[in-house]
């Protein structure tokens, strides 16, 4: 296994900590609906937060939430509505992100919910 794809993989874990130490209900990780795929799906206060995932390491030059463009976007919002569907939900959905950024060895999360809304 790579190093990005280490990387990627301890910055889901160190997400999904996060959100379980801020009191969010984990349901899904890694969740796929056709060719897409959502990275963490949790619950909390009566929302359905869909989740991407960024990690970097702290030498990178942009910011990880730059990753989420309009395509990537678009295919989280696809793949939740066939989340919802699947599971017959009637919640309110957050399209957050967190980023974790590896410096030397220690890890940086930032939270940012609420990233981006569905494109009509």
């Amino acid at each position: 296994m790579g190093n990005h794809q280490n990387l990627g993989n301890k910055g889901e874990e160190i997400a999904r900590k996060y959100l379980n130490d801020k009191g969010f209900s984990m349901l899904e990780q890694n969740w796929h609906f056709h060719h897409k795929e959502i990275d963490l799906i949790a619950h909390k206060d009566g929302v359905i937060h869909i989740v991407e995932v960024k990690s970097r390491s702290g030498n990178y030059l942009e910011l990880p939430r730059w990753a989420v463009n309009k395509q990537k976007q678009r295919d989280l919002v696809a793949a939740a509505n066939g989340y919802i569907v699947e599971k017959n939900l009637d919640m309110e959905v957050s399209f957050d992100i967190i980023e974790v950024i590896k410096h030397k060895e220690q890890f940086y999360v930032r939270f940012i919910p609420d990233a981006f809304y569905p494109l009509i």
